[in-house]
């Protein structure tokens, strides 16, 4: 179960974003998964515009999706939930 929910933070799910971003180099699908669900947050609690007095910021969350996307990827590729894992047989021994 994820430690992210519809309680938590802002400063909370960019906290698990960072904490997880290492899935790949340790090896971890329950990083991924948790970065996954880090970034899906992000994409709904990070205000899309801001305005401030004469100022406006615009945010643009393409790079949040690219890396939700890798870690899918990752996922897929290392036996996790993002996706089927593709597994070859070894015929070179077989005999008829």
């Amino acid at each position: 179960m994820s430690t992210l929910d519809s309680t938590s933070t802002l400063a909370d799910i960019k906290a698990a974003y960072a904490d997880n971003a290492s899935y790949a180099e340790d090896g971890s699908t329950a990083k991924a998964k948790a970065f996954v669900t880090a970034c899906r947050l992000l994409l709904i609690k990070i205000p899309k515009r801001t305005a401030k007095d004469n100022s406006e910021l615009e945010m643009d969350t393409k790079l949040i999706r690219e890396e939700m996307d890798s870690a899918n990827q990752w996922l897929a590729a290392n036996g996790g939930t993002g996706g089927p894992s593709v597994k070859y047989a070894d015929t070179s021994n077989f005999r008829s």
